[in-house]
């Protein structure tokens, strides 16, 4: 395996992958995020990501197979990321080299994420990526970082 990764448009057959990704315990340990049922899950990738001309989406692909998502959304009058990759694929640099590509593509700033707090992997992997911790938000009773990519000229 060489590790080649690559971004594509989603494709319908993902949606299972992603529901599946989704419903890992080790993700949703790290993640702090609670799994939807799957007519949700389904509804909401179809209608409010697939379906949201504001929304940017893709695939992460290692060697050609679907490994995960990306995406970019609007909240609030700010921009934010998001990403799931499955637990396979943690650990051998996918992520970065993933979030690097999608960064390339994504041209917003600025751009926010909120891991939570405990998810080290997944903050190591932003701030490898220039984003840069701005303080931190509740999410019901966890607590998230709140880290930003900036304009490289305003920094």
């Amino acid at each position: 395996m060489s590790d080649e990764v690559q971004l594509r448009d989603v494709e319908e057959a993902d949606l299972e992958l992603f529901y599946a990704q989704e419903h890992d315990p080790e993700a949703t340990r790290r993640s702090r995020f609670v799994p939807r049922e799957r007519d949700y899950f389904m509804n909401h990738w179809r209608t409010r990501i697939l379906g949201d001309p504001t929304v940017f989406v893709q695939t992460v692909t290692v060697d050609g197979v679907a490994a995960g998502n990306i995406v970019a959304w609007w909240e609030e009058g700010r921009r934010f990321i998001g990403y799931w990759f499955g637990r396979e694929f943690w650990g051998r640099g996918v992520g970065t080299r993933a979030l690097g590509l999608f960064l390339e593509r994504e041209k917003t700033r600025p751009l926010f994420a909120d891991p939570f707090s405990g998810n080290a992997g997944s903050v190591r992997l932003l701030e490898r990526c220039g984003f840069r911790p701005s303080g931190t938000v509740m999410h019901g009773q966890d607590e998230h970082i709140m880290l930003v990519l900036s304009d490289a000229e305003s920094d």
